[in-house]
């Protein structure tokens, strides 16, 4: 692979919330060092739907020196709202850009599902009730696509008058993207998991064979035994519907930090030889779901993080200061990242 990174969450938007609470940019600026200096990432991928926060992250990011991929995750904007978003945003990371950053703009992500207009639903809830029944979607599934794919063809065109670097889209399987505009193709559905395991490799080889450079923008699992075997679907953590903030755990598991460690550095090694450019762990923290020492509270069982989010109020101690421990994952993608440093280039 040409580079590796983390995604780095500022605060996706849910019902007059966000998951990066509170936002403390002297925080951020320390964990970008730490991405770049102790983990030895290539890049960071930083998303959110919060302009200012996405703006600050991004500075940080390239004062540590990472590469930085700027994806705008927005949630309940209608499709006027967005385009004004990434039109901003790329402006934003146009003059990152100029100051001599090393920095890719993504078009949003998953539009499809977060956006207001594209698929049935007001909210987030609604329009993932839909992607739940399958016979629906199929149904409404082609005009999703042609809406999407229009949009897309919008936003890449108005991008690309504002940024004068790589554009690229963090996308959806089911919106089959039309990536004629883009400069290279990037998906979120880069999990593993026991239905897709076998047919894997030939996923990777048809995307790495459309001509254009393929970059797998989220991949990972929570740390509790039988996680990596679910990927994307090992989610435990029940949300209250009208605050968005974790209540409780919706199923009793075991912690295995090392089941965790081990899914990500399984797939940073099957990206790599297949043909990957760039690969994203999802995620560094997940400031929302907390650790705790009542195992039914312990939200962090369920977290796809690679450090372990504090109670508020508490700092840890490998890190004095900050507001998290670091886990197995965080060791294992450490040492991971500090071989690739000391390996002669290809």
């Amino acid at each position: 692979m040409r580079a590796w990174g983390v995604t780095y969450d500022t605060g996706f938007t849910n019902l007059g919330t966000t998951t990066h609470e509170p936002f403390d940019p002297g925080v951020v600026a320390a964990d970008m060092r730490i991405i770049r200096d102790d983990l030895h990432a290539d890049a960071v991928r930083i998303t959110g739907g919060v302009a200012d926060r996405l703006e600050i992250a991004a500075r940080h990011a390239a004062a540590a020196g990472l590469e930085v991929w700027y994806c705008p995750f927005t949630n309940d904007l209608t499709t006027d709202q967005l385009l004004a978003f990434l039109l901003d945003a790329a402006e934003r990371a146009e003059r990152i850009r100029r100051e001599g950053a090393r920095i890719r703009f993504l078009t949003g992500s998953e539009i499809s599902l977060m956006t207001v207009g594209l698929m049935p639903g007001d909210t987030l809830t609604e329009r993932a009730a839909v992607l739940a029944d399958p016979a629906r979607l199929r149904a409404i599934l082609p005009g999703v696509q042609r809406a999407t794919n229009a949009l897309l063809a919008r936003a890449a065109a108005g991008c690309r008058e504002r940024f004068g670097g790589l554009i690229g889209y963090a996308s959806l399987p089911m919106e089959a993207v039309d990536w004629t505009p883009f400069d290279f193709i990037a998906t979120d559905a880069g999990y593993r998991d026991d239905s897709n395991a076998a047919s894997l490799p030939a996923n990777l080889a048809a995307m790495t064979a459309q001509g254009k450079p393929f970059a797998v923008t989220e991949f990972g699992c929570p740390p509790f035994t039988g996680a990596a075997a679910r990927g994307s679907r090992a989610d435990i953590i029940g949300y209250d519907e009208r605050t968005a903030r974790a209540t409780h755990l919706t199923e009793t598991v075991q912690r295995d930090e090392p089941e965790q460690a081990r899914y990500l550095l399984d797939l940073l090694d099957v990206y790599d030889a297949g043909g990957v450019d760039t690969a994203f762990v999802y995620t560094f923290a997940t400031r929302h779901l907390p650790t705790a020492e009542d195992p039914e509270r312990d939200f962090d069982l369920g977290s796809f993080g690679i450090v372990r989010v504090l109670p508020p109020g508490r700092t840890g101690t490998t890190y004095p200061g900050m507001p998290w421990e670091p886990k197995a994952a965080f060791h294992a993608l450490a040492e991971y990242g500090r071989g690739r440093r000391k390996a002669p280039a290809a």
